[in-house]
């Protein structure tokens, strides 16, 4: 136990109360749920997950007071959430039992109605409410694991309204990368979002060092069960989230060159990790080589973890205060 553990404990006489408010989507439940178990390594918490649903009733509670999904729960010190449809039942939440309100990404509703947002960079958040930035969304990943040199991982993702698509660049790319590294194994897995055609065209790149696995192949966990056997991780520049997931694994990432809006704000928060030297982009003249390098310390759950329990912990605050730290870790 540390010692912002102890003080905690010692501080309150009993556990922090987290209640954690899903949506169901899986991207906004790992954001969250990064944040949680940040919060469990530094300080005793019990944590309780109540599934929320975006409708009309969560107006009504809020106006009411009387939200009654939290009906005999152990009073919240921390309400967190992440997602649109949480947004409202973090209001009325904390409106009927008390806590503070924790939200992930800019929230949909005014800003400074919650006591923190976390908010990554690349939304350029220009407001005065309370907020932490983040190099990226949150996630639970954790960079224990052998990271063997030999092992790589390739994760694909597919169209969205911040890049476009394009096939036959994409599997030159993969070609070019598993042709000219063949000391080294990779495994290359697709998303929902994977263009059939592509899944189709990749199938027949056939190479002893490349395994194929769909994504309905695999089971929960088992990305993060590869970062962490893996020394390597190259992913399509759209798939921001995985990105992060990748760096959060402290592997060296690579970037597969996809058609992105160069404006976009995916775009933004790629290009500063490219000009940092945090990841590379993929090239055929196999630059790359010389500037692939592990990512360290790159845990951002962890450190706002931190942050939360230090500003909370203030005896004479009864908010966050106003707080924009560097965005070194």
């Amino acid at each position: 136990m540390n010692k912002l553990a102890q003080v905690l404990r010692l501080d309150e006489g009993r556990s922090l109360t987290i209640w954690r408010l899903i949506d169901g989507k899986a991207g906004h439940e790992s954001q969250s749920l990064g944040l949680v178990q940040a919060l469990i390594k530094q300080a005793y918490c019990q944590t309780i997950d109540i599934k929320v649903s975006n409708g009309f009733e969560a107006m009504v509670d809020l106006l009411t007071s009387s939200w009654g999904l939290g009906a005999g729960l152990p009073l919240p010190d921390l309400i967190i959430g992440a997602g649109h449809a949480t947004h409202l039942h973090l209001l009325a939440a904390q409106r009927t039992y008390g806590g503070k309100t924790i939200v992930l990404m800019q929230p949909s509703l005014p800003a400074k109605l919650f006591d923190l947002c976390l908010i990554p960079e690349h939304d350029q958040y220009q407001g005065n409410c309370k907020h932490l930035q983040t190099r990226g969304v949150l996630n639970p990943i954790q960079p224990e694991g052998k990271h063997a040199s030999n092992q790589a991982l390739i994760m694909i993702g597919g169209p969205s309204k911040h890049c476009d698509w394009d096939t036959l660049k994409l599997i030159a790319q993969v070609y070019e990368l598993v042709n000219h590294n063949t000391h080294i194994h990779y495994t290359l897995t697709a998303s929902r979002r994977t263009p059939k055609a592509f899944v189709s065209a990749v199938k027949r790149i056939h190479f002893p060092n490349l395994t194929v696995v769909l994504f309905e192949e695999t089971e929960k966990g088992w990305v993060a069960q590869q970062l962490s056997e893996s020394a390597f991780a190259w992913v399509t520049e759209d798939s921001v989230s995985m990105v992060y997931e990748a760096l959060t694994a402290q592997v060296a990432v690579g970037l597969l060159n996809m058609p992105v809006n160069k404006k976009s704000r995916v775009s933004r928060g790629i290009q500063k990790l490219i000009n940092q030297g945090i990841v590379v982009r993929f090239d055929f003249f196999q630059n790359y080589q010389q500037k692939l390098k592990k990512a360290v310390g790159f845990v951002e759950a962890d450190r706002c973890s931190r942050w939360i329990l230090h500003a909370w912990m203030q005896p004479t605050t009864k908010r966050f205060p106003a707080f924009q730290p560097p965005i070194k870790a």
